[in-house]
């Protein structure tokens, strides 16, 4: 009776008004009744790789891992097979949750008994369902045509939600925006946005908005968050997808390089121009121009690259002729364009032009609950690279990689994980599991830059001699903001964002400090 009453459940939620999290949450809820599981996932098929899109009882980083079927056999059999499968409890094969379970705390336990339901839609597979236990008999009580009624249910309630996004999605313009909140964009082999922090969500709904305009974006951040993937990934939603987006980095390139690469040459137009050549204007036409570290861009280069964004012309170095192109600009830059226009560096009409829709990408301090995912997420990379077993993170690391403050950011985070993962390996056997302890963090961390952010003192410091309190408040204040701003290099609005302030206040308070001299 209490099989069908799930089946029920499961069939009744399929005309319910719930959003794509909570009708996989019930569904494995509802299955959890009747299946006595410890952790059951559903996992949908993204070519050759099965994305989690939810699970209970599993760990945090278990949501940031893909698994490539070729790697994961039970995975690759469940795939492969009609109908759903019982592995036996002595079966050698390695399940791909051992050690993700959350009861497992730093320990390795294998799973002993493990099921799992192709999800087919029109005999298409679309996704995996699965259940494991630690008990090798829990299993043992169902019925076939319960785990086959229940695969097909689990098939029909992904394809619904399928179904519901590509609507939506339609309805945004062409169905351009990924659906999953876990991983929004895929850009290629490897390079996801990951997270589902309310920064990361945030980031994701600014993408769907600007990426299907034809605005020109400036993406800004700190080195290592990942500037380049967010551009990609307005690339990937946009209307110019099928068309190429090229990249230039002008950091540090001589300004006839700059030129050159920008705008093409003639034959002869300088020494070494031996035969006519396109800039990357011309290559990118009907497409996406990708301008990385504009801030580094020589002033003499900005000037053109003003026309071509106003009047959509550019000029060959040596030619005469206009030529007229199509092109969606964007940018990123981890410097403050204001402070440089306020410098003399940088041209102030080219930067409103830039700014039309600046987009900030979060530091990693200050999405720390994101941490867990991109850790999974590397670890899984980090074995196949290597040619591991199974990569898991003990408790004490993972706190430790969470509370870090990663000047960095996810570059930092990603070196650090794959050295430490390296190191934890040594003691392992090829196919043996490798627990990466904080032990293995500790030389790398205490090693690496600390974090700009200020350390409070629980207490306040007492009062100096023959100071009042608004003396010695002052200049607390003066010592403070001057250390934030020597931290940050000068840049003013990140010190800003560092203190919990808006920008012209902060200005506003240097300037009463005698920081900073009034109209600087």
């Amino acid at each position: 009776m209490q099989q069908l009453d799930t089946i029920l459940s499961m069939a009744i939620d399929l005309t319910a008004a719930l959003n794509a999290k909570d009708r996989y949450q019930r569904m494995l809820r509802a299955i959890g009744r009747v299946i006595p599981y410890n952790a059951s996932t559903l996992l949908r098929l993204d070519g050759e790789t099965l994305v989690p899109i939810a699970a209970v009882g599993l760990k945090a980083d278990a949501m940031g891992r893909n698994f490539v079927r070729r790697d994961h056999p039970r995975l690759d059999i469940i795939c492969n097979a009609d109908e759903p499968v019982l592995f036996p409890s002595d079966a050698t094969l390695p399940d791909p949750f051992d050690g993700l379970l959350s009861a497992d705390e730093d320990e390795f336990h294998p799973i002993h008994a493990c099921l799992g339901c192709p999800l087919r839609v029109e005999n298409q597979l679309i996704g995996v369902l699965t259940a494991d236990a630690k008990d090798p008999h829990s299993f043992d009580h169902l019925e076939p045509w319960f785990l086959k009624a229940v695969g097909a249910l689990a098939g029909a309630q992904m394809q619904t939600v399928n179904l519901i996004e590509a609507l939506e999605q339609s309805a945004r313009r062409h169905g351009q925006i990924a659906a999953d909140l876990m991983r929004d964009v895929q850009i290629g082999k490897d390079k996801q946005i990951i997270g589902s922090s309310p920064a990361m969500v945030r980031l994701r709904r600014e993408i769907e908005l600007v990426a299907r305009s034809d605005f020109t974006v400036l993406v800004l951040g700190e080195t290592g968050v990942g500037k380049e993937l967010v551009v990609r990934a307005i690339h990937a939603e946009s209307n110019r997808s099928d068309g190429p987006m090229l990249y230039l980095n002008c950091a540090a390139m001589p300004e006839t390089l700059a030129d050159s690469e920008l705008f093409g040459h003639t034959k002869g137009a300088f020494t070494g121009a031996t035969k006519d050549r396109a800039g990357k204007f011309e290559v990118a036409d009907n497409g996406t121009l990708f301008l990385d570290e504009i801030g580094e861009l020589p002033l003499s280069i900005q000037a053109k690259l003003l026309r071509a964004i106003q009047e959509g012309e550019i000029q060959r170095i040596g030619s005469e002729k206009l030529i007229t192109v199509n092109v969606r600009l964007l940018t990123a830059t981890n410097r403050n364009l204001e402070r440089e226009v306020e410098k003399g560096n940088f041209r102030e009409d080219l930067f409103h032009r830039l700014n039309v829709y600046p987009l900030r990408v979060p530091a990693l301090r200050e999405r720390r609950t994101d941490i867990p995912l991109l850790a999974g997420f590397f670890s899984e990379r980090m074995q196949r690279r290597l040619g591991l077993g199974p990569v898991r993170i003990g408790s004490g690391a993972m706190e430790v990689l969470t509370a870090y403050s990663w000047p960095g950011n996810v570059r930092e985070l990603e070196n650090i994980l794959s050295r430490s993962i390296l190191k934890a390996s040594a003691d392992a056997a090829p196919t043996e599991p490798v627990i990466v302890t904080s032990m293995h963090l500790g030389d790398d961390l205490s090693a690496t830059q600390p974090s700009a952010r200020l350390e409070y003192q629980p207490t306040p410091p007492p009062l100096p001699s023959g100071h009042t309190l608004r003396e010695a408040t002052k200049k607390f204040q003066i010592q403070v903001i001057q250390r934030v701003l020597d931290a940050k290099k000068g840049n003013w609005a990140a010190a800003a964002r560092e203190l919990g302030m808006h920008r012209s206040n902060l200005h506003n308070l240097a300037t009463r400090l005698q920081i900073r001299k009034k109209g600087n």
